[in-house]
């Protein structure tokens, strides 16, 4: 009976994950993300913290590209190198997640904007020196980052949103620092 119980608690920590995590990436998923991103949020009003965060978004523009040409498989491949750059980026505690096809989110719960732009800069850096190739053919990945910092009470989808406008106005730019936008507080 108790190996059946073990097994049991093995299958449903494997469906747990499953369900949480991108199959691709590894990474958390857009909905377990987002849940985590609002229960930050909500626990921060409870306990009246002024801890505050800082969304990134990180879109790669080559995605399409690199499936149209070498295939889906590659295109896969891609994101999961991307994923690991990115959490061998992140600071202990951050979250990183693959929101859809060509972008992956970053949490950095309590982060300043010097923080932030720390992140985004060992990104972009580890990126640019990342080799890419395909059937012996080296591959551009072209990357857009933006964020958005929060103080005051907000929710997921405003921050997610302002990330991304911020990403596709002005995070092509080769400069180091990733335009951040500041949420309005409430």
């Amino acid at each position: 009976m108790q190996l059946k119980v073990g097994d049991l608690k093995k299958l449903q920590e494997t469906i747990n994950y499953t369900a949480r995590h991108d199959a691709v990436t590894k990474t958390l998923n857009g909905t377990a993300f987002a849940a985590a991103v609002e229960h930050y949020i909500d626990r921060r009003k409870r306990i009246a913290t002024d801890a505050g965060g800082v969304m990134i978004a990180v879109v790669i523009d080559t995605l399409d590209e690199i499936s149209r040409r070498y295939g889906p498989q590659w295109a896969d491949t891609v994101m999961q190198s991307l994923a690991a750059i990115i959490q061998s980026s992140v600071r202990k505690g951050d979250l990183v997640a693959r929101l859809a096809t060509n972008e992956l989110g970053v949490f950095l719960p309590g982060a300043t904007i010097e923080n932030a732009q720390d992140v985004g800069t060992r990104i972009r850096r580890r990126v640019a020196e990342a080799s890419f190739s395909a059937e012996g053919s080296p591959m551009t990945i072209g990357i857009r980052l933006g964020g958005a910092v929060f103080e005051g009470p907000t929710d997921f989808t405003h921050i997610r949103q302002l990330a991304d406008e911020m990403a596709m106005e002005r995070g092509g730019e080769r400069e180091d620092a990733i335009p951040l936008s500041r949420l309005p507080a409430a």
